[in-house]
């Protein structure tokens, strides 16, 4: 399009070329999809596109172009996604809420640009795999609560208060935290932590101590409980 100015001159209105941010999982599809063209075209040997990915994925990671990293690793309550920002670890996430929808989430509210480096959580990784072995008590990496506000994140900065091996009720956590009327908040906000096991909502029951809700399934919640006791 071309527009004329006040002195009669014609000047051209300049293209926007600017791209929204493009969610890492339609990149990493659209990947796999042409995975097998790529090998086709370029005669490439077997494994050769996943050698290709992971030189992409450490290119970038090296030159810091990563907002968010993320891992996978299996564990006693199952597959566990692992989440940090250059803050601290950001989230914890069960299988069944679904790591897709979970790294969505992250790109909507942290930031898109997200990167799988298992090396940036290495750390955290141990001391989960120390934890589950029953050789570590409690967790030693900086924490980003960025997925909380208000008083859903006074009571998760709480949580790892409660003793290894000990639990309080949402009553008993409400009054801890200043507000002994919020006991059905205290529930939500525990429902809702962002890091379970490290954070260890696990710990909080109902005032009738029993189990009550839980973010990765009562079953989860009781093995976690179950450790801790046998430890």
């Amino acid at each position: 399009m071309r527009e004329s100015t006040a002195l009669g001159d014609s000047t051209e209105t300049p293209t926007d070329t600017r791209t929204e941010a493009t969610d890492p999982h339609d990149a990493a599809d659209r990947f796999d999809r042409t995975g097998a063209e790529i090998q086709q075209v370029f005669s490439l040997e077997p494994g050769a596109v996943d050698d290709l990915r992971t030189r992409l994925a450490q290119t970038a990671e090296a030159r810091d172009l990563a907002d968010v990293a993320y891992r996978t690793l299996d564990s006693p309550v199952g597959p566990l996604l692992l989440a940090a920002t250059p803050l601290g670890l950001v989230r914890v996430a069960f299988a069944r809420e679904d790591f897709d929808t979970v790294l969505q989430t992250l790109a909507k509210k942290i930031s898109p640009r997200i990167l799988e480096a298992p090396d940036r959580l290495d750390t955290v990784a141990a001391q989960l795999a120390e934890y589950f072995a029953g050789t570590r008590r409690a967790f030693d990496v900086p924490l980003d609560y960025a997925l909380s506000t208000g008083f859903r994140q006074t009571v998760q900065h709480y949580l790892p208060h409660i003793a290894y091996g000990h639990t309080q009720t949402y009553k008993e956590v409400a009054a801890h935290v200043g507000n002994p009327a919020a006991v059905r908040a205290v529930g939500t906000a525990c429902a809702t932590n962002p890091l379970p096991v490290v954070v260890p909502c696990h710990r909080v029951l109902r005032t009738d101590r029993g189990l009550g809700g839980y973010l990765g399934g009562l079953e989860a919640k009781t093995t976690l409980l179950t450790l801790e006791q046998a430890a």
